[in-house]
């Protein structure tokens, strides 16, 4: 039985990585975030900071990854081919995908990236033990060791999978990158969240930037916390910056949201979130 939980968030960026000295705080990494439970290595997206994730020296010993992709688009599958472990040929590395069912699937996406001319390495040279998983997102599916995951479509251009994380009491929510229809909650996030411990929410946007942007397929904190408080979810975790959203920035967003829910936190690279065991 899982008896521990660890979050840790190895990239909290969107759309572009923005390593520059208005960067520090809040970090410049794409998407990637580390769940462990119990002896389990759960990483969702594959962008940039899959990279930190596997020279972490608190890793070298794990011999068996389970990747959770959201969609393929790049910011979210930039990381992959830098993640250390992979071409190690001792580790299992499972991954899953459900955007892609009936158009080629989550392997054939991934070695497209790293075929020639964009990349000099090809996925066969990378040696770990690989198995690769098509759903369709909807789907919930075992992992073992107790761990149950479920899933949700996103609305997204070409398609997204939220992720829902049951594990020895815990639940952990995944969900981005998904654009929301401003006064219509989507039934599909709130069925995914309800009454989860921690949300993981696409908060690129501002309300007042949204406008501008309709039809990127993304949302904002605010809806993020529309939609815990209706799920009663226990946290949101803000998450997917906007690169052009500086520490500055972020650190302003960061008090406005914290005053106006509690429950409210803002992801940051490194950041960890260690649940107490249960």
């Amino acid at each position: 039985m899982t008896t521990s939980c660890k979050i840790k968030f190895w990239g909290v960026r969107g759309s572009i990585a923005c390593p520059s000295a208005r960067h520090v705080i809040y970090g410049g990494n794409t998407s990637c975030v580390e769940v462990t439970l119990g002896d389990r290595h759960i990483i969702l997206d594959a962008g940039t900071g899959i990279r930190n994730l596997g020279a972490d020296p608190a890793n070298r010993q794990v011999d068996h990854y389970t990747l959770l992709m959201t969609h393929t688009h790049w910011d979210h599958i930039f990381g992959f081919p830098f993640f250390g472990p992979a071409y190690n040929p001792k580790v299992k590395l499972d991954v899953y995908a459900g955007h892609l069912v009936g158009n080629g699937g989550i392997r054939h996406l991934l070695a497209s990236q790293m075929s020639d001319p964009m990349f000099p390495v090809p996925l066969e040279n990378l040696h770990s033990q690989k198995s690769f998983t098509d759903f369709q997102a909807g789907e919930s599916f075992d992992l073992g060791d107790g761990i149950r995951v479920r899933t949700a479509p996103l609305n997204h251009p070409n398609g997204a999978t939220g992720y829902r994380l049951e594990a020895g009491g815990y639940s952990l929510c995944y969900v981005t990158d998904t654009e929301h229809t401003p006064g219509r909650p989507d039934e599909n996030i709130l069925g995914l969240i309800d009454g989860a411990d921690y949300v993981i929410y696409d908060s690129t946007y501002t309300e007042a930037e949204y406008p501008a942007h309709v039809g990127w397929g993304h949302s904002t904190w605010e809806e993020g916390v529309n939609l815990c408080q209706r799920a009663r979810a226990r946290h949101l975790v803000l998450f997917h910056h906007d690169p052009d959203h500086h520490d500055d920035f972020m650190s302003d967003l960061e008090k406005t949201a914290q005053n106006t829910w509690d429950g409210c936190l803002v992801a940051r690279d490194g950041m960890e979130l260690i649940l107490p065991p249960r």
